[in-house]
């Protein structure tokens, strides 16, 4: 099979589109032909071995993981003796951040891993960036314990994190003020957000509402940029370290200080989390931003687009010339092998 293939750390031209052994799935495995999936910053993260975290978790020297590439959709194409929750035929989309492996022809997930049913009238490229912007946001939201009559404001509201926080905070029944640049101020206002600050005309710092949570999208704000926008209980949450690691550092501080806490959310994902995604992809209430669609061939220039920190949304990569037509074949909907799936942040 053709996949992207990376053997040391470096610049994007270290990916080279490679043949490789097409995987073989185990008896409680998914074979998924992978029609269409993307280039994030964690896939970046890992690819340039920066920051040096990432040479902790993934090989000193050279990469452990070869193949990255986190999020997928496509169709099943084998089945391991022991799965019955999924058919060969069946359209899927998941997340396989740790094993990795999705800029490919193929992949071997879990059956009882991180994928689920796409829902019906949705194209392979609109589900793939389905699950890693989406679950970083949910499992903030989670974290901070959000509930509806909120007010929350997201800075950095148009990356793959802030759009989809933005729709799942609306899906929650939550006043939501979303802070970007001129450019982009309809987009975010069609995710839903109540109120847009444009950040290149107003000082959001000095908007006179007060928020129960500030979620920086971005990863660029810092706390002390905000002290005076929370209600009294108010959260501030990130997913970034801040301007010298301030935001790593806080959340253990804070708590002594008795003052507005500030809380780093671990991400989680699992099979339930894909189930819900789905079920909102499903209803309307998310869909996820796509700035770009890019074929696996060049996949160096997703890699450079997507550092140049300009993307709005998600970049798609098209692994199969013909994933839009397939992908909008019928389909069982979303909720054939999921059970009734509750918000993680309810």
């Amino acid at each position: 099979m053709k996949a992207a293939v990376q053997g040391r750390y470096g610049p994007p031209e270290v990916v080279r589109i490679t043949e490789v052994p097409t995987p073989v799935p185990t008896e409680n495995q998914l074979l998924v032909k992978v029609h269409a999936t993307t280039v994030n910053r964690t896939d970046g993260h890992i690819r340039s071995g920066r920051p040096l975290v990432m040479r902790l978790l993934y090989g000193l020297t050279k990469p452990r993981v070869t193949i990255l590439g986190n999020e997928f959709a496509g169709e099943v194409a084998a089945v391991g003796d022991a799965v019955a929750a999924f058919n060969v035929g069946d359209r899927v989309f998941g997340y396989c951040e740790g094993p990795f492996g999705a800029h490919a022809e193929y992949l071997v997930v879990p059956a009882d891993g991180c994928v689920a049913t796409i829902p019906r009238g949705l194209s392979y490229e609109e589900a793939a960036p389905g699950t890693e912007g989406s679950h970083y946001a949910l499992s903030m939201l989670a974290k901070a314990a959000v509930h509806e009559g909120q007010d929350v404001l997201v800075y950095g509201a148009t990356g793959a994190i802030g759009s989809a926080a933005v729709q799942l905070l609306k899906s929650m029944g939550v006043t939501v003020t979303a802070v970007c640049a001129t450019a982009h101020v309809d987009l975010v206002r069609g995710l839903g957000a109540d109120r847009v600050v444009d950040y290149t005309a107003d000082d959001f710092t000095k908007d006179p509402q007060r928020f129960d949570l500030i979620l920086d999208a971005w990863g660029e704000l810092s706390y002390f940029r905000c002290t005076h926008l929370f209600k009294p209980s108010g959260i501030y949450m990130s997913t970034g370290p801040g301007p010298g690691w301030v935001n790593a550092v806080l959340p253990l501080a804070t708590p002594l200080l008795r003052r507005n806490r500030v809380v780093f959310g671990l991400p989680k994902i699992d099979q339930s989390t894909v189930c819900y995604l789905a079920g909102l992809l499903e209803s309307g209430q998310f869909r996820p931003v796509i700035d770009r669609h890019i074929p696996l061939d060049q996949i160096a220039d997703a890699y450079r687009y997507v550092e140049a920190g300009q993307k709005v949304g998600n970049v798609v990569i098209n692994v199969t010339t013909s994933s839009s037509s397939a992908g909008l074949r019928p389909s069982p909907g979303a909720g054939r092998h999921c059970a009734e799936t509750e918000s993680p942040a309810a």
